[in-house]
């Protein structure tokens, strides 16, 4: 359901009237932060390092916004190796020019920050007024600027914060509020077969994270008669049940749509986090997400046969329709493109692009609309035709409106090999297979020969390969082969494993 809330100023104003903190509080971290406070005043996030020259600037924007925006996170006072005098400092810093950071008050780094200070405040047993009060302030912001106009996972954060400060200042009225967004939220959020509805794997990781550390705050916590904590429990359980679906055997998660490493704990990690609050990950068969995954003897494949979604905030998505990864032997060889970016520009757009996948583009068109940094016009509406435990197939009207042709995508797995046909009758197509980077192919003929598999084409009108790119973390881009093959009506793609 749709709800809105608009016209209200994130404009910082200091609460004299301050609650006291709750008597016995307990929270301990079962994950260790990234190391990204590198040295005093220096900071390394999304893989981009700067050191400021005695004063630090919160609303830093050179790197762009997403930079910005983990400045002022402030998970790095929870990293292992910082002091507790210099995350002081640090927040002291902050406070200093609160009034004046635009960015660090926007509701989506201002709930994280609340959650990463409360952490810091618990586990150092720091009770400080002055702290306290600005710690107050940023919650009473906050409530007033709860993201109803963006949803998703915005949103969630920004309940999940709240839920912290409640149980922070033992504050009902806000334990209230926090619940309502949770209650409601991971109810709309989190699909049948668990996964997160932005259908982004590093999305869904965070969620689950989060998830896992109110989970672990409610058990901890005699406040409020822990009346949320079965509700927790289940939905935690099916994210990570999910996540161990999707999951490759060499702990990778699948970057599809915006997804990259590095950001999120690994599925380890959680996993971890998850037996030692003793909660049961399951096996579950993929469903509502429309991810599939198959196995061989000695492979993985993971394809999108599903719709873009959320309906109405798919600012993650991709025009990535019936796109796969392939994964042999535990190692990555067919591969997403990956996202490198959320500036707007064209790297961008063409992370973003139909191009950028493993799948089929006509007239190098996209298959749903995506423009802007996180927009989708017109999509593709995906429909399974059929579904079993071996094979999928599939069609979506990406292409109908303009073309006026259906992508049909069939793939069937069995032990040593896998037959993907893909038909697009009465048009012209290109069908695009992304190999990562250092995986040694060689063309020849309607052949793609690798060091332990072949990839055959049945009525290839043409094979090319070129030069491109992926991106496994934000602004890190590894050379990798691509192959295009041209077709018409109909393309059959083998894959033996050797």
């Amino acid at each position: 359901m749709l709800k809105r809330k608009l016209g209200v100023a994130n404009k910082f104003v200091l609460d004299a009237a301050v609650p006291m903190r709750a008597e016995n509080i307990v929270f301990a971290s079962r994950i260790n932060n990234n190391i990204s406070y590198v040295s005093k005043n220096k900071f390394r996030f999304l893989n981009i390092s700067h050191y400021f020259d005695n004063k630090i600037d919160w609303s830093y924007m050179v790197y762009g916004k997403l930079w910005a925006y983990n400045l002022n996170y402030f998970e790095y006072i929870n990293q292992s190796d910082i002091t507790k005098k210099e995350s002081l400092r640090l927040i002291e810093s902050f406070s200093d020019s609160i009034k004046d950071n635009r960015i660090g008050l926007e509701p989506y780094p201002l709930s994280l920050r609340i959650i990463n200070w409360i952490k810091f405040f618990v586990q150092n047993n720091i009770d400080d007024k002055r702290l306290n009060q600005l710690l107050w302030s940023q919650l009473q912001l906050l409530s007033k600027n709860k993201e109803y106009h963006l949803l998703g996972n915005h949103l969630l954060e920004n309940g999940f914060a709240l839920l912290f400060g409640a149980y922070y200042f033992d504050d009902k009225i806000m334990y209230q509020h926090a619940k309502q967004i949770i209650l409601d939220e991971l109810n709309e959020q989190i699909l049948r077969d668990g996964a997160h509805f932005e259908l982004s794997p590093m999305y869904h990781s965070l969620m689950t994270y989060r998830v896992l550390d109110v989970y672990n705050l409610v058990f901890s916590n005699e406040l409020f008669a822990k009346e949320l904590l079965q509700f927790l429990k289940q939905k935690v359980e099916l994210m990570l049940s999910f996540l161990k679906v999707i999951t490759f055997k060499n702990g990778d998660i699948p970057l599809v749509n915006d997804s990259a490493f590095g950001i999120t704990p690994k599925p380890s990690q959680l996993f971890s986090y998850a037996n030692q609050l003793e909660l049961q990950v399951n096996d579950i068969q993929l469903s509502d997400s429309g991810y599939r995954k198959f196995y061989g003897d000695n492979y993985e494949f993971f394809i999108d046969v599903g719709e873009v979604g959320p309906t109405y905030q798919p600012g993650h998505a991709h025009a990535d329709t019936f796109s796969f990864l392939l994964y042999i032997s535990g190692r990555p060889v067919i591969i997403d493109t990956g996202t490198s970016t959320y500036e707007i520009n064209e790297t961008r757009f063409y992370e973003r692009s139909t191009y950028a996948h493993n799948t089929v583009s006509i007239n190098k068109e996209n298959s749903s609309q995506v423009w802007a940094g996180h927009r989708v016009g017109i999509r593709a509406n995906a429909t399974i035709l059929e579904n079993n435990v071996e094979s999928v197939i599939a069609e979506h009207n990406g292409y109908e409106k303009k073309f006026g042709v259906k992508h049909k995508r069939s793939v069937e797995c069995l032990a040593n090999y896998i037959v993907m046909n893909d038909d697009i009758l009465g048009n012209k197509g290109e069908a695009h297979f992304h190999f990562a980077p250092n995986e040694y192919i060689e063309v020849k003929e309607n052949l793609v020969i690798g060091q332990d598999f072949i990839l055959t084409f049945e009525n290839a009108t043409s094979l090319a390969i070129s030069q491109s790119y992926c991106a496994f973390e934000f602004n890190e881009k590894k050379d990798i082969n691509k192959v295009s093959v041209s077709f018409e009506n109909n393309l059959t793609t083998k894959i033996d494993f050797l």
